[in-house]
C-alpha cells in the first residue's frame, strides 16, 4: 500500500447501497447484486451471540480470513456517513448522519464492537489481501449487523452486509447482500474464480454462526 490504510478512499460510488431495498432489482450500474438469507438458530442466547460475532468480525475469522484491524483517526470517523436505515415499505426509521460517536460499545469478551470508518485488512492463504472499511452499523432490538466498502487493493470494488434478524417467533437469520465486480483487467480477467470464491465464502459466512456458540 502507498498510504496507511486508513487514508485511502473507497474504491466505489454507491455508498450504503446494500440497505436499498430494491438492490436486487435495480443495483448500482455495472455491478452484480447477491442476496442470501438462511436461519441460523432460535432465540434469545442464540442472537445475542451471533449479534457479538458479527459485530466483532467474527463471522469473517470463523470463514477462514485473519484480520489486521486499523482504529479510524478522528478525521476518517468525522466523516463517516451514516446511511437511512428504511423499513419494509422503503419508509426511512434512521436519519442520516455524519455526528461521530463517542461511545465504544465492547462485547463480553472485551473486544471492541465495528463503528464507520473502521479499516481491516483481512488476509487468506496465498497471499492474498482484501482491505475494507466500515461504512455502517446496524443496532437494534431485532436487527444488528454492518457493511464494508472495498479499499484500493481489494480484488473487488463494492460493499457486502452481514445484518442478523431476531423474529417474532424466535427465529434468528442471517442476511447477506453485496454489489460488486472486478477491479481492475486482471481481475476481470480471473472472474469467473471471483465468482466462485464469492460463493464458496458466502457459504462459509451463513455455517459460521449456524454452530455451536463458543
Amino acid at each position: 500500500m502507498r498510504h496507511d490504510l486508513w487514508m485511502e478512499s473507497v474504491t466505489y460510488a454507491a455508498i450504503g447501497a446494500t440497505q436499498s431495498t430494491d438492490l436486487m432489482r435495480y443495483p448500482p450500474a455495472g455491478y452484480r447484486p447477491i442476496e442470501v438469507r438462511r436461519r441460523i438458530g432460535h432465540g434469545e442466547a442464540r442472537y445475542e451471540w451471533a449479534s457479538a460475532e458479527v459485530l466483532t468480525w467474527g463471522i469473517q475469522r470463523r470463514s477462514g480470513f485473519r484480520m489486521t484491524l486499523t482504529d479510524a483517526p478522528l478525521e476518517v470517523s468525522e466523516a463517516s456517513y451514516t446511511p437511512v436505515s428504511f423499513d419494509d415499505y422503503g419508509r426511512p426509521i434512521t436519519p442520516a448522519s455524519i455526528e461521530p460517536s463517542d461511545e465504544v460499545v465492547f462485547s463480553s469478551n472485551g473486544v471492541g464492537y465495528v463503528s464507520p470508518g473502521d479499516t481491516a485488512l483481512m488476509r487468506i492463504a496465498l497471499g492474498f489481501k482484501f482491505p475494507v472499511r466500515v461504512i455502517y452499523v446496524v443496532d437494534e432490538p431485532r436487527r444488528r449487523g454492518f457493511a464494508y466498502g472495498t479499499l484500493p487493493g481489494h480484488p473487488e470494488d463494492g460493499e457486502e452486509s452481514w445484518m442478523l434478524e431476531h423474529r417474532d417467533d424466535g427465529s434468528v437469520w442471517l442476511t447477506i447482500r453485496a454489489f460488486s465486480r472486478p477491479a481492475t483487467r486482471f481481475w476481470w480477467a480471473l472472474y469467473p474464480f471471483l465468482r466462485i470464491a464469492q460463493a464458496m465464502y458466502t457459504e462459509r459466512y451463513l455455517r459460521a454462526l449456524a454452530g455451536p456458540m463458543t
